[in-house]
């Protein structure tokens, strides 16, 4: 399978935490329907297999489920989640909160009624964003449902993760089970070059032979930022050496430090999409990796200063 993949989180709502670059668009959920089936279609022409949705994308999750039905692909796998729910309406510059985090047994059940409508090609259902405050890794009715779900469907079971301490939900994550089996086959994770502190977790996640998913590798945008003079004029140099563009480069560091099943590229265009697909045409030197790596922010600095990116 192609090892970019691609996340449907700027597809299907009109503003995202994101330094997006193209603001002069037109924002109508019709226009983001026509939009996001051409970027659909031309991630599976470049030999995109792996579509990763959830319910909190606006309509991301419809665009995907209506996508997989018309095009009626056989060799897609898709992938979705639960536990967040889209409040914004499609507001522009809504000033609340976008999305409401619930980790509840109803709200699996209440998610679950739309997202199965991606069977057959549902390959990972994920816990969205899953934290030790919103007690999913103790709420025995919802893992115990999960786990139902896995067998019942062949699903892989899975979970995402943000935040500064990624590292120790995953790890408790892994020792999670039901009825004396390990629940969680799958981890999408935030790994850039700015934010590494899961590295070695993800080795260990590798080893015990988990589905690994990278997620944000571009840094909502960071990366294309001047702000941090070092890491741009690093990117820049790798950039005209490899006939890139900045995103290939970063999304290229995360494919060779920790050899991920797929990157999620968070295209919210065709041409995007085919600037971060050139990620897969070259492979970065042992010096170069070394070098990006030294580029690495603390995840409290680095989560700190997500907390300060709009909606836009």
């Amino acid at each position: 399978m192609c090892r970019i993949g691609l996340g449907l989180a700027a597809l299907g709502r009109p503003e995202y935490i994101n330094l997006r670059q193209d603001k002069e668009i037109d924002k109508s959920e019709v226009s983001f329907e026509e939009n996001a089936f051409e970027v659909l279609d031309s991630a599976y022409d470049n030999g995109v297999r792996f579509f990763d949705t959830a319910p909190s994308y606006g309509k991301g999750e419809q665009f995907l489920i209506d996508w997989n039905r018309n095009r009626a692909h056989a060799d897609v796998v898709l992938s979705t989640k639960w536990g967040y729910t889209y409040v914004a309406n499609w507001e522009l510059g809504y000033k609340g909160t976008h999305e409401i985090k619930e980790h509840s047994l109803a709200k699996l059940k209440e998610q679950w009624e739309q997202s199965q409508l991606l069977l057959p090609k549902l390959g990972v259902y994920q816990i969205h964003s899953a934290t030790f405050e919103s007690g999913i890794l103790k709420n025995s009715e919802a893992l115990e449902k999960l786990a139902i779900l896995k067998e019942e469907q062949g699903l892989k079971i899975g979970l995402t993760t943000s935040g500064a301490n990624q590292k120790d939900v995953i790890q408790e994550a892994l020792k999670t089970t039901v009825n004396g089996e390990i629940l969680f086959d799958s981890f999408q994770v935030t790994y850039t070059i700015l934010e590494q502190e899961v590295f070695e977790i993800l080795q260990e996640i590798k080893k015990a032979g988990k589905f690994i998913i990278i997620k944000e590798a571009l840094a909502n945008g960071r990366v294309f930022s001047k702000e941090n003079p070092s890491l741009h004029t690093k990117l820049t140099k790798l950039a005209i050496k490899y006939k890139v563009g900045i995103d290939a480069i970063a999304l290229r560091f995360c494919i060779d430090t920790v050899h991920p099943d797929i990157v999620l590229s968070g295209a919210s265009n065709s041409q995007q999409l085919k600037e971060n697909l050139k990620a897969l045409d070259f492979e970065l030197t042992a010096q170069e990796i070394s070098s990006l790596k030294e580029e690495r922010t603390s995840a409290s600095l680095y989560w700190e200063t997500r907390k300060q990116l709009e909606w836009n």
